[in-house]
């Protein structure tokens, strides 16, 4: 067969398949961004917080994790940025990273006291504590704390029981928890009224110590502005996830602590079914 026929026929045919990808009353190819074209460019951007985080750069680290979470949803190892991207917010809330907006650096002066700057503040001495590495309540004049300003708010999903730690919008962290048996914890919006380190456990008259097993508050207390109902750790961590509950929200206790360490008494919780 004569050459040339060939290679008419096969240009007449890749004109034929430029046409069928062609949109119409288009001038060029349609454009189609493959799983695997996207998840190549949520591995690159894996790889550039993983790094950022090795480095310390611990704030531009977790705006690229959450550029994974925004822009690639569908990228391959979501669970496992989400986690990753928690453990760094605990991280960057416990440390003495200045945050802008979200932190202060104080200096002490004359009569300051850790629980003056928590309630000056809207944090917790707990927070103020772990930040500057301090071991006790004693400060001294001149010295530099970073505090951290920018208030925190609670919102608990009694239908996949989970509570979410946020900071305005910004999601910081998901905590499994147990809510009320029979759909038992009443939703609204509420705030933290009191805050128990070992709390006492007042079950229909009877007291109820923290060291007992019987206690079911487990090691920390944050209580609600509606008398008897609050966000409390447990004694049956086999529970958790679970709506088994008198109506308060339960948590594995070294998770409540820490939720306990940085919320203080105003926190704003709203619980939906």
């Amino acid at each position: 067969m004569d050459k040339r026929i060939l290679i008419g026929g096969a240009a007449v045919l890749a004109v034929i398949v430029i046409l069928v990808i062609l949109p119409k009353g288009k001038g060029k190819p349609v454009s189609v961004e493959t799983t695997s074209a996207r998840d190549m460019t949520g591995t690159q951007l894996y790889t550039e917080a993983s790094s950022l985080k090795q480095k310390g750069e611990a704030v531009q680290a977790k705006e690229t994790y959450q550029k994974i979470l925004t822009e690639y949803p569908d990228y391959g190892d979501v669970e496992r940025v989400q986690k990753e991207l928690e453990d760094l917010n605990m991280e960057l809330i416990f440390s003495d990273t200045d945050i802008p907006n979200k932190t202060i650096i104080h200096e002490i002066q004359s009569g300051d006291t850790l629980g003056g700057l928590a309630k000056k503040y809207g944090t917790t001495i707990d927070l103020i504590k772990a930040s500057n590495g301090l071991s006790s309540n004693v400060i001294r004049i001149g010295q530099k704390l970073r505090v951290w300003t920018d208030a925190f708010n609670i919102f608990v999903d009694k239908s996949q029981n989970i509570l979410i730690l946020k900071n305005k919008n910004d999601v910081l962290k998901v905590y499994t928890v147990s809510t009320g048996k029979g759909n038992s914890t009443p939703v609204g919006e509420f705030k933290i009224i009191s805050r128990l380190v070992d709390p006492v456990w007042f079950n229909k008259g009877i007291v109820v110590p923290p060291e007992s097993p019987q206690n079911v508050l487990g090691s920390r207390w944050l209580g609600f502005d509606l008398s008897g109902y609050g966000i409390h750790g447990t004694v049956d961590p086999e529970s958790i996830g679970q709506q088994v509950t008198a109506g308060c929200v339960r948590m594995l206790n070294k998770e409540v602590e820490e939720l306990y360490s940085i919320i203080p008494r105003g926190t704003k919780v709203v619980v939906v079914d």
